[in-house]
């Protein structure tokens, strides 16, 4: 099932109002313009499938003890996006929720940019083992490089910096500083608390709907 407040279109979100989906994994086909099935190579045709989208940001937890439903989901999410040769790029962590998505993109034949500050490259806490591994300065590089990049966001449950992620990439889109769709993957209900302040935002004329 698909709730959605504020307003979703699956044309690359071309607009400046805030747009997020509350959804289950299954249904990223539907709120992405993905087809149904994957897309097939024409015969005598160049061999490239097409993309819908080029790259897809991922924000999502690194804890390694949550319940396995959220791993089942990010590497659900991982195969969706390898099948249409969509190009992963999230913060190239070693662990948790972050490794489950990239593993599982580059296990079925995709590709997966990783972004991360230097501390946590000499801490060894990214993945060794993506397509491409971009070194930045700080978190507040590491944001605005993956925003940059990416033609669309998903949010996968997580801890304080995957909310914050997500926060801020809400308010950039109010703002007309990111343009692109923004999808929440409420797996287990995660999000629902979130939601419901946000509601209660909008409700006390703290923030508008749209």
């Amino acid at each position: 099932m698909i709730r959605t407040i504020g307003s979703f279109s699956n044309n690359c979100g071309i607009s400046v109002q805030v747009k997020y989906l509350i959804i289950d994994v299954f249904s990223v086909r539907k709120a992405l313009g993905l087809p149904s099935k994957k897309p097939k190579i024409a015969s005598g045709g160049s061999g490239q499938i097409p993309n819908f989208f080029v790259i897809l940001c991922v924000y999502s937890a690194s804890s390694t003890k949550i319940d396995p439903v959220y791993f089942t989901a990010a590497e659900t999410l991982g195969r969706l996006l390898a099948d249409h040769h969509i190009r992963l790029i999230n913060g190239a962590g070693s662990i948790g929720l972050m490794r489950s998505v990239a593993d599982a993109v580059l296990a079925n034949g995709g590709e997966v940019t990783g972004v991360i500050p230097h501390f946590m490259v000499e801490q060894n806490w990214h993945h060794t083992g993506l397509t491409e591994l971009v070194e930045v300065e700080s978190m507040h590089e590491r944001k605005q490089k993956m925003a940059d990049l990416s033609d669309a966001v998903i949010a996968l449950p997580g801890g304080c910096g995957t909310l914050e992620e997500l926060l801020e990439i809400i308010t950039w889109k109010q703002l007309g500083l990111y343009l692109n769709p923004i999808v929440i993957l409420n797996v287990n209900g995660f999000f629902d608390p979130l939601l419901e302040m946000l509601e209660k935002a909008i409700d006390e004329n703290f923030m508008r709907r749209q």
